[in-house]
């Protein structure tokens, strides 16, 4: 392809030819790009690791595969005592070349994933139980471990704190939002950030995330702007496989073709995608990679309540977007009430931007209010004292109370949506059957979020605990070797984060660690089949 400016498709990765030829020797003769209408041969550059997402799991995996190593440091002493004795047995080697399983091993936390457990301990000893102990590790640069990758994103590096409603609080403390090797507080500190509380705004948390990337040099393998539309496995027929077999030792799968004639091996992944230009157009780029890490999250597509009439214009799905209707007046004077749908924080964060700005509220959600399962039952009241304001209008502001039907806040727990109606009333079922219509100037439908795999085979259902359903973290996430955090379903493929159950930012650097270990095991064995003459070829198996 010819093209007049140099700004276009090598723009994508136009440093990785010089960045990564020390890496991965002389071999390099061209960008891992190619049209999208040229099949892949053996030529063209394959990196050892692809990350989608530049979110804090992005990020922290991106940190790890740069070299950066956690050891325990030499004054600390771990509150859990026998967790402290098997660090010391090995306290000269980096928590990254130690056994994760053997360290997990008895750890108890609020994450499913014993390496995220045991990650969390190092970095916040005890935190929840109320400790704020130091961590206690501590970071070295070591570039001989660092494996080549390229972390890419939709927007600047921090992934959706960048788009979070700016006016709301986190629900995790500053210091549990920041990423290794650089204190939040003393990030705050030195940017001349007035933090007033514990708990800060999701914008100072993206500009945080941004600024990480910049001060530990990560920035050269970030690309921003990046769309992936397609990750697929490319396939070999076996007779072509001798030169490279031993690249693929460890991931080796073979196929049948229907006419049973053909053995098919899977070889690496195909990743292809666009970048948007200044100028808005779309660049296309295809890359290969030995490994992809899936870091996105699960922001992409707000959860719906699939009845009738939710698409009507009135019924909005987000929070930006119920932001915007105000900032604009549209509900200014609106004599009937913004119904919002859901018993969580972003619902609740709705009722209280919908309070603060005199605007009447009718909160439908399916749960007792005594359900132990809500979320609010969890939050401290001391630290958490906006959302137990909530929690207290829905148990004391039903629509069962005469007193409260004309108030600036009611309740309909135990209430499913039915339908909505062009004339903006919405049809609502209690749980005895009983049926109730009601008038509202728009409706908010906050019931959570689910990631958009649509670029994977089967968007990704094939790939969960439960096969052929949907991805979703709570009730259908990735499933994963709790150690590695490869996907048990398909060889190196990794994932993190959400995406595996880990919602809380704490939580999705265990993910990071059991990944940087798995390939850093892989790399070595790779480099000891080079030097013994065996095998060869660039990147991590």
């Amino acid at each position: 392809r010819t093209y007049s400016s140099t700004e276009t498709e090598g723009q994508l990765l136009n440093s990785f030819v010089q960045y990564f030829g020390d890496s991965l020797g002389r071999k390099i003769k061209r960008m891992p790009l190619i049209e999208e209408t040229v099949l892949p041969g053996d030529s063209l550059l394959t990196l050892p690791v692809v990350i989608i997402g530049n979110g804090p799991s992005g990020i922290c995996l991106s940190y790890l595969l740069s070299g950066y190593r956690p050891y325990l440091s030499p004054e600390a002493i771990h509150p859990n005592p026998i967790l402290h004795t098997k660090l010391e047995e090995a306290r000269h080697l980096s928590i990254v070349d130690q056994d994760l399983e053997y360290l997990s091993e008895g750890l108890e936390g609020r994450s499913s994933n014993p390496v995220a457990v045991l990650f969390d301990t190092l970095l916040h000893p005890d935190a929840d139980f109320g400790y704020d102990y130091p961590p206690v590790l501590h970071w070295k640069l070591e570039q001989h471990n660092y494996i080549p990758h390229i972390v890419l994103g939709k927007g600047p590096p921090g992934g959706a704190w960048h788009s979070m409603e700016g006016s709301m609080l986190t629900i995790s403390f500053g210091d549990w939002m920041e990423l290794p090797g650089l204190s939040f507080k003393e990030w705050a500190a030195s940017k001349r950030r007035n933090i007033k509380s514990d708990r800060v705004m999701p914008e100072e948390i993206a500009c945080y995330y941004k600024h990480y990337v910049k001060v530990m040099g990560l920035q050269k393998n970030f690309r921003d702007n990046v769309y992936i539309t397609s990750v697929s496995r490319l396939y070999r027929e076996k007779d072509d496989e001798g030169r490279s077999q031993q690249n693929e030792d460890i991931s080796t799968q073979r196929l049948e073709m229907e006419d049973g004639q053909k053995s098919l091996i899977k070889r690496n992944w195909e990743v292809r995608g666009y970048q948007r230009a200044t100028d808005g157009s779309h660049v296309p780029f295809c890359l290969f990679a030995e490994n992809v890490a899936l870091a996105t999250g699960t922001f992409d597509s707000p959860g719906r309540l699939q009845v009738e009439g939710e698409d009507f214009p009135f019924v909005l799905h987000s929070m930006s977007d119920f932001g915007a209707a105000i900032s604009k007046g549209k509900l200014r004077g609106k004599a009937d009430p913004v119904l919002i749908v859901g018993a969580g924080l972003t619902a609740a964060d709705a009722v209280l931007c919908a309070y603060n700005n005199n605007i009447p509220v009718v909160h439908v959600f399916r749960r007792r209010v005594t359900d132990t399962s809500l979320i609010f039952k969890q939050l401290p009241k001391k630290l958490y004292p906006e959302y137990h304001k909530v929690y207290h209008m829905m148990c004391t502001q039903s629509h069962t109370m005469d007193s409260n039907q004309h108030s600036a806040y009611t309740s309909f727990p135990e209430h499913n949506v039915l339908s909505f109606k062009p004339e903006m009333k919405c049809v609502l079922q209690s749980a005895s059957g009983l049926k109730k219509i009601l008038k509202f100037s728009v409706a908010l439908v906050l019931i959570g979020s689910h990631p958009n795999l649509f670029f994977l085979k089967d968007q990704g259902h094939s790939i969960g605990h439960h096969s052929n359903q949907p991805i979703t973290c709570k009730g259908n996430p990735i499933e994963i070797d709790p150690y590695t955090y490869e996907c048990t379903k398909e060889a190196n493929l990794f994932a993190l984060g959400p995406l595996v159950g880990d919602n809380f930012v704490r939580f999705l650097k265990g993910g990071a660690l059991g990944i940087a270990r798995c390939l850093a095991i892989r790399q070595k064995k790779k480099h000891e089949l080079i030097e013994s003459g065996d095998g060869g070829g660039d990147g991590v198996p």
